[in-house]
């Protein structure tokens, strides 16, 4: 196979807002408090909600709740109240997002605090933030279904519609877990939980008109998409439209725990579970080479399987972009620096394909 080398074609429409920040820019502007990963922890025993720290954090997240009803990621949220001029988020300051567990984390970790200690002093002000941040994800969501990684938009790839890292599967799943009712989410008045069904139907629609088709058949899921043709759209300079295996097995595993799958359920997941099963690759490994080279891919027989992150729509074979724009086909390519500091190959499918083996048998193919 020759080698490939390109630029990167980007599809996404740029598009800027400018942000109402009430009398936010009056005051000095103080840096946020980076963090890695969750602002807060969810999985907690089951005393600690009704603890004192678990309503010092709900405090906290009142106070960071974006002026639009969102919460910034990467932001240290569970230590002490935003103070007077403090940025909302590390990142961008006043601008709300659902990627890296944003907005979906804060709001679950409301609604455990609520139903745990309904009648505590400061549960309305909870509530309050609760039902404005769901009514931040219903007023962010597209026509179409689908939702931007950031809102109130910013312009560039960040007003695709998004199913990097999960952020459209989360929304869903919360909305989804809203609408029933059920456990934490009790509480949620009906009118509410009838807006979230709605939403969340909207959103299986999208996910089912943006599966890539080639040739007439159905294969996988763009990390992004357009959010007006839903064809699949390009994110950060190594990030191209392709088919993407992690973010494809996160949606096909949301698709195979739905009850009573609909027939384009069912035909979405088989077509997904064929295209894993045609592109995993065996008897290679990523890992540091042994020449102190850094991550490369190695042969490693009996290895695997192993999925390329993106895959080229048509030919199925793998691709790596580098912060040039430029494509390659062969990741050891590829600079030192995004070969080591980015998630080239995924195991994800094969949780995917294992749940499929059994789901399989009571869904045959229509």
């Amino acid at each position: 196979m020759a080698p490939l080398s390109r630029p990167v074609t980007h599809h996404v429409r740029h598009r800027s807002r400018h942000l109402g920040r009430r009398n936010e820019s009056r005051r000095p502007h103080r840096p946020a408090r980076p963090a890695q990963g969750r602002a807060v922890a969810l999985t907690q025993p089951a005393a600690f909600w009704s603890a004192p720290e678990a309503a010092l954090i709900a405090d906290c997240l009142v106070s960071f709740q974006t002026p639009a009803g969102g919460w910034s990621k990467n932001t240290h949220q569970n230590t002490a109240p935003r103070r007077p001029g403090e940025r909302h988020g590390y990142e961008a300051g006043y601008v709300g997002a659902i990627d890296n567990d944003a907005t979906i984390t804060q709001l679950r970790f409301l609604a455990k605090a609520l139903t745990a200690t309904p009648t505590h002093g400061r549960a309305d002000s909870w509530s309050t933030t609760f039902t404005r941040g769901i009514d931040y994800l219903l007023t962010a969501q597209y026509p179409n279904g689908g939702w931007p990684q950031v809102f109130p938009l910013e312009g560039g790839y960040h007003d695709a519609i998004t199913f990097n890292d999960g952020a459209l599967i989360n929304v869903l799943t919360l909305l989804r877990a809203v609408a029933a009712g059920l456990h934490e989410f009790s509480f949620v008045p009906a009118e509410l939980r009838t807006r979230a069904s709605a939403s969340a139907t909207r959103a299986l629609g999208c996910i089912l008109a943006s599966q890539i088709t080639v040739k007439g058949r159905r294969t996988a899921w763009c990390q992004q998409v357009d959010i007006l043709t839903l064809a699949p759209a390009g994110g950060r300079n190594y990030e191209m439209a392709s088919q993407s295996t992690g973010e494809s097995a996160g949606i096909a595993l949301l698709l195979l725990a739905l009850p009573d799958p609909s027939p384009a359920v069912v035909t979405a997941v088989h077509a997904a579970a064929a295209w894993f099963q045609k592109t995993l690759l065996r008897d290679v490994v990523f890992k540091p080479a042994p020449d102190g080279t850094g991550r490369k891919l190695l042969s490693s027989p009996g290895a695997g399987p192993l999925w390329p992150r993106y895959a080229e729509i048509g030919t199925d074979r793998p691709l790596f972009g580098d912060r040039d724009l430029t494509i390659h086909d062969d990741v050891n390519e590829i600079s030192a620096e995004r070969r080591n500091g980015y998630g080239w190959f995924s195991t994800g499918p094969k949780r995917t394909l294992d749940h499929y083996t059994t789901w399989a048998k009571a869904h045959p193919a229509p």
